[in-house]
């Protein structure tokens, strides 16, 4: 490879399935060192570039174009040296660290098949260096790691060892496919620190993928902006973020909550009750774990009048998912009670909580366990009228269309499953079935977790629309503070199961009492020179 020559270069590249193009004429360029985000939302064709780039495409899929990797035409080597070439010198971090790794094999027995790709003479070899590079990506206690099994660590445990494992070989280019997209902000901050220090020490080249413009702008040097598998525009991430030029990308700005807070408060006309809707009092909860006790919940307290929204925050660990269930009546609290719209949560009796889910509905996180893959997207969201035998059964359909399409979703999906769609349209399919019932209060854990930014804004949009015409009360589960920030009235912030502080989300976000508070806030990506020209230009601070 010439010594001028880029690390990787794409010209032209076309990919396609069936007759659908996915990827149309794309060019970009990444040299030794250097970090390339690739923005887009789904579909955008961030995945079908990365997959090209790996030798990863499916069977049937048509492939046009030159991906040039130090010096490499990797569409035309022999699918073995293309399989050593990505061992070796390209690693992969993939999105989800919980389905990345095999949940019946210890981390130790998956980091040996990875190091076999190294020189080294046995298997007390390969361990001795899977530990010193466990080690290096900030895991305090490499030899438990190595003999844990991928469900006793937590998420941004087993994020920091996928990227140990994509840095094992010492390869000369890291792909990042969405690499924090599942963690709390705190950990999603170390984990970008992380990359950006192994990158610098180790002079490798990043290629990140992600929706997030604030996050590409703070972490990359250059930007490819992507929509429906064409370049938008692209350059280095200071310009396409301080001054996008095409509509896209303007949009894709417009739509990252942290430069945005007040975005959605002209549009939050709520009809706030007299009444609370949701009364925590003094609740308690522990757990047996082995022969300990773990003190999941204590002595919290809380309240969101009617026609509000309230928001639980905290890391993984804090109490917020012990809540939701106490409040969904699947747990019952060891002290303290629970009203929802004036009446008790008593779990364990089939009646009651049978009333209760008729007012109170919940949207899930993970939209990829929630939907029965066996069912249509028809038969998912109707299901809950059958069940409560809401109106006429000949009305029914024309109520889930008007519910499908209230989620920004085509009437032609009704008859897809699951698994024609993308995560995205999974996710709205279930914030429908859980609307479709029209109840007072909704539960929403992580329920934008899984979408892009612009579709995430177009779900606030919807939600606030809902809740000013029907009145409706919405407890907010999410560690996105910056979302959290545009959306809810109220927050309460947890650690360890205790309150750390609570009030309204003004003064919780300007003036936190808490030092712990005041990290999450600082964990917020900031472009800090971009933003504040961004919003100096967006308010006429300059010509």
């Amino acid at each position: 490879m010439p010594p001028d020559a880029p690390l990787l270069e794409i010209r032209d590249l076309a990919v396609a399935y069936g007759p659908q193009p996915a990827v149309q004429g794309v060019d970009l360029t990444l040299r030794d060192g250097g970090s390339l985000a690739l923005i887009g939302e789904s579909g955008s064709g961030k995945s079908s570039i990365v997959r090209a780039l790996c030798g990863l495409l499916p069977a049937g899929a048509r492939l046009r174009g030159t991906i040039l990797f130090q010096g490499q035409d990797l569409l035309s080597l022999a699918p073995a040296r293309l399989r050593a070439l990505r061992g070796r010198a390209i690693g992969f971090v993939p999105q989800d660290p919980q389905n990345a790794l095999n949940p019946v094999r210890s981390i130790g027995a998956q980091a040996q098949e990875a190091a076999r790709l190294l020189d080294l003479p046995d298997a007390a070899a390969r361990r001795r260096r899977i530990l010193e590079i466990f080690a290096r990506v900030g895991l305090a206690e490499p030899a438990r790691i190595y003999d844990a099994y991928p469900h006793e660590l937590s998420g941004g445990m087993l994020q920091r060892v996928l990227i140990g494992l994509a840095m094992l070989p010492g390869p000369a280019l890291i792909v990042a496919d969405e690499p924090t997209s599942a963690l709390d902000v705190t950990i999603q901050k170390r984990i970008l620190d992380l990359l950006a220090t192994l990158q610098a020490e180790l002079g490798i080249a990043l290629l990140l993928i992600t929706h997030d413009l604030a996050i590409a702008a703070e972490r990359a040097q250059d930007v490819v902006v992507l929509k429906e598998g064409r370049v938008q525009e692209q350059g280095t991430s200071q310009d396409v973020f301080r001054r996008p030029r095409s509509a896209y990308a303007r949009q894709l700005q417009a739509d990252v909550p942290a430069l945005n807070p007040e975005r959605f408060r002209a549009a939050a006309t709520r009809r706030h009750g007299d009444d609370d809707a949701i009364r925590v009092d003094g609740v308690h909860k522990r757990f047996h774990a082995g022969t300990g006790i773990v003190q999941a919940v204590q002595d919290v307290s809380f309240r969101v009048p009617a026609g509000t929204t309230h928001a639980l925050v905290g890391e993984s660990g804090s109490g917020k998912t012990t809540l939701v269930r106490l409040l969904l009546g699947l747990e019952r609290p060891d002290r303290g009670s629970i009203t929802v719209g004036g009446g008790p949560v008593q779990a364990g009796q089939p009646d009651s909580l049978r009333a209760l889910r008729r007012e109170l509905q919940l949207v899930y996180q993970n939209p990829f366990t929630s939907l029965d893959p066996t069912w249509t997207v028809g038969g998912i969201i109707g299901e809950p009228l059958d069940r409560y035998a809401v109106g006429r059964r000949g009305d029914r359909p024309a109520r889930v269309v008007e519910a499908l399409r209230a989620v920004g979703l085509a009437e032609e999906l009704l008859r897809r499953r699951p698994g024609a769609l993308s995560g995205g349209q999974r996710q709205r399919v279930a914030i429908a079935r859980a609307l479709i019932l029209r109840p007072r209060v909704l539960v929403l854990d992580e329920p934008t977790s899984a979408l892009d930014v612009t579709v995430q804004a177009g779900i606030v949009e919807m939600l606030f629309r809902l809740q000013a015409q029907l009145g409706l009360t919405y407890l907010f589960v999410s560690h996105d503070l910056a979302l959290i920030r545009q959306i809810a009235d109220s927050v309460t912030v947890l650690r360890q199961g205790q309150v750390v502080e609570q009030g309204p989300v003004a003064q919780i976000f300007s003036r936190p009492r808490a030092a712990y508070t005041g990290l999450l806030l600082d964990s917020i990506p900031r472009p800090a020179a971009a933003a504040r020209e961004a919003v100096l230009l967006d308010q006429g601070g300059e010509d």
